[in-house]
């Protein structure tokens, strides 16, 4: 009773502090002088279409390998977690639908085919590397819900997230010396704006960012589904 008395003071607490901060809301009737920059000079500057990408990718290039290095850290964690704790009692397999067979075979390239585009666009639509890679990392999921025994190679989904960020630091430390900063894109030429091949290195930081975020989950998904193989 004590317990549930402290909880509901707790969410009280709590929802007071959201409604003070809702009740002194007032939204700028302006951009700031950081956002109209951001606005004013980015395809200019970086010509990337998206500016959402050339801020997560290019201006606050060293958060996003914070980022990217924490997603690291918890895959890591997941698969050393698992592997000390698998049973080891024999499972029959499950039985599977044919649709569910037949449905992911037609899918699963489908789905990765889209998460590629999705990164390797990403200087020019909405999404990036850490959508496509996690785009990428469901049609792995679509594969192990239709055979949950499948083997994944570890050794290959590990070459290719430690290849990736390699290159990814390799091309930020071209940046500090070649351009204005690390993660800078114009160590390759802005192109034209609109254009597949433009806006620099971000197409080629976004597909290094997609193929490990997507190493990462996929390493993650084959260790819960090694758990189901004991």
């Amino acid at each position: 009773m004590i317990k549930r008395f402290i909880a509901f003071l707790l969410l009280i607490a709590i929802g007071g502090i959201f409604a003070t901060l809702l009740i002194g809301y007032t939204p700028d009737a302006e951009l700031n002088l950081t956002a109209r920059y951001y606005a004013e000079r980015t395809a200019a500057d970086l010509g990337s279409a998206n500016i959402v990408t050339a801020i997560v990718v290019t201006y606050r290039g060293l958060d996003t390998l914070g980022e990217v290095t924490v997603l690291f850290l918890s895959a890591a964690i997941v698969g050393l977690v698992l592997a000390g704790g698998r049973q080891r009692t024999p499972r029959p397999r499950a039985p599977v639908g044919e649709l569910l067979t037949t449905g992911t075979r037609l899918l699963a390239p489908l789905i990765m085919l889209l998460g590629v585009y999705v990164f390797v666009n990403g200087h020019l639509t909405p999404g990036g590397g850490f959508q496509g890679g996690a785009i990428v990392a469901s049609g792995v999921l679509l594969l192990l819900l239709a055979d949950p025994l499948r083997h994944f190679s570890h050794g290959l989904i590990s070459a290719i997230e430690s290849l990736a960020g390699v290159f990814y630091v390799a091309i930020g430390l071209l940046g500090l010396l070649l351009a204005g900063g690390f993660l800078d894109n114009r160590i390759l030429p802005i192109g034209t704006l609109g254009d597949l091949f433009s806006a620099g290195a971000i197409p080629l930081i976004y597909s290094l960012i997609g193929l490990k975020v997507g190493a990462e989950f996929a390493s993650m998904l084959a260790s819960l589904s090694g758990t189901e193989e004991l």
